[in-house]
């Protein structure tokens, strides 16, 4: 996993030196990931999606991998233009969208709700914030209220060199990956 901000030559280069599955979300440090409209386009003119090749972005998605019901927000709080950067409410209206394919994956498949929330921000008040740009996202609560993931993996607040605690909130456990973890479910 991935929660942003890794250059797309560092993660596609873990993906082909180890053959396993890496799902990302975007960070706010990453360029624009967004596939571009090619409703009209043809074929032979298309371009490729954005983003590290052979990995997964499930920002805003719900994937199935390896047995786990993993999803993803990328972004963080918006504190200056650039992609991948959101208010609160627009965070709200994502992680509602969220949980709309979650349920709607849900009822489809029959299956739990969620195991594995990546995020690139961390949820409101969990870290240790030094600015505005990192206090979390006060929507990602609702989220794990609603949806209880045994795992929720954020980055964005930097430790320097530290490995922060872990936390657990409404039965969430809450990791942040930076500077790297390894966690086991």
């Amino acid at each position: 996993m991935s929660c942003g901000d890794l250059p797309f030559d560092y993660l596609e280069y873990l993906v082909t030196s180890l053959n396993v599955p890496l799902l990302y979300v975007p960070g706010n440090h990453d360029p624009d990931v967004k596939p571009a409209d090619t409703t009209f386009v043809p074929l032979d003119h298309r371009v490729p999606i954005p983003g590290p090749e052979g990995c997964d972005n499930v920002d805003g998605r719900v994937m199935e991998v390896q047995g786990l019901r993993v999803a993803g927000l990328g972004g963080s709080l918006r504190y200056k233009d650039g992609p991948n950067q959101y208010t609160q409410p627009q965070m709200r209206w994502r992680a509602l969208n969220l949980e709309f394919r979650i349920r709607l994956k849900r009822v489809r498949s029959g299956h739990r709700k969620l195991d594995v929330l990546i995020t690139h921000a961390p949820p409101f008040g969990v870290a240790k914030a030094e600015d505005d740009a990192h206090v979390g996202c006060v929507a990602f609560h609702r989220t794990i209220r609603g949806f209880p993931p045994r795992l929720l993996v954020h980055g964005h607040v930097h430790p320097y060199g530290k490995t922060q605690p872990e936390r657990i909130v409404d039965g969430t456990r809450i990791v942040n990956a930076i500077p790297s973890r390894l966690i086991e479910l």
